[in-house]
């Protein structure tokens, strides 16, 4: 039979452990084990804040799971489950929001923001990056999400966003799942396609990024198409 919360030492406790040392050294079980609160008779709450993370594999896969996913472990009822969906939301939220007022002046630039969160990506996801005239990001945007290896995006509907924001530069990025960053010939045919689309419309495409695992390729930098980004 396992501890209960109560029965484990105090500063083993999450609560009075973040209290009395900060939130940072708080492993990933712990911190979710405060948002869960209480256990089952079976398990306590770091218990099943571990089993909640061994399904998702990572912080980055409990962002994927739905409600259901949640509520299928012993001791995540519908309300814990809508509890963790709101915290893993305003993550999101807040590390979209940290990438904004960022100066692009190199490829590398772009890659680092974005390297992370692509890490454990299992399907391609394009990003759009919107830039003002001194290429500080105005917003990061999810323009497409596809399977393993295909996204299919719509060109105009990137084009939209630019001029919703009223900019006229922007950056492409997405990743491979596979962890290959080569551009594929499907890759740089559409980033030529980007091009002349945007160039209609009096918007400057600076770099199309591709991620992979721990890597990353700027499609303008490698030769295939000119490179135009502005180093500053």
């Amino acid at each position: 039979m396992p501890l209960k919360m109560k029965e484990l030492p105090l500063l083993e406790r999450p609560y009075e452990k973040l209290e009395k040392y900060g939130e940072k050294v708080l492993s990933n079980a712990e911190l979710l084990a405060i948002i869960i609160k209480t256990g089952t008779k079976e398990e306590n709450s770091i218990e099943i804040a571990n089993r909640i993370l061994l399904m998702s594999e990572s912080l980055k896969g409990l962002l994927e799971l739905s409600i259901e996913d949640l509520m299928s472990i012993k001791g995540i009822g519908k309300v814990k489950a809508i509890q963790l969906k709101a915290v893993c939301e305003l993550a999101q939220r807040m590390s979209k929001k940290q990438k904004c007022d960022i100066q692009i002046k190199y490829p590398k630039d772009v890659a680092n923001l974005f390297m992370d969160e692509y890490k454990f990506e299992k399907a391609e996801t394009l990003k759009l990056v919107v830039l003002n005239n001194k290429n500080y990001i105005l917003k990061v945007i999810d323009i497409a999400k596809g399977v393993i290896n295909q996204v299919i995006v719509d060109i105009k509907e990137i084009l939209k966003e630019v001029i919703r924001l009223q900019a006229n530069k922007m950056i492409i990025v997405h990743n491979h799942p596979s962890g290959d960053a080569t551009p594929s010939k499907n890759d740089i045919e559409f980033t030529k396609k980007l091009i002349k689309a945007s160039e209609i419309m009096d918007i400057k495409l600076l770099d199309h990024i591709i991620i992979g695992y721990d890597k990353y390729e700027s499609i303008f930098s490698r030769g295939d198409i000119k490179n135009e980004i502005v180093r500053l």
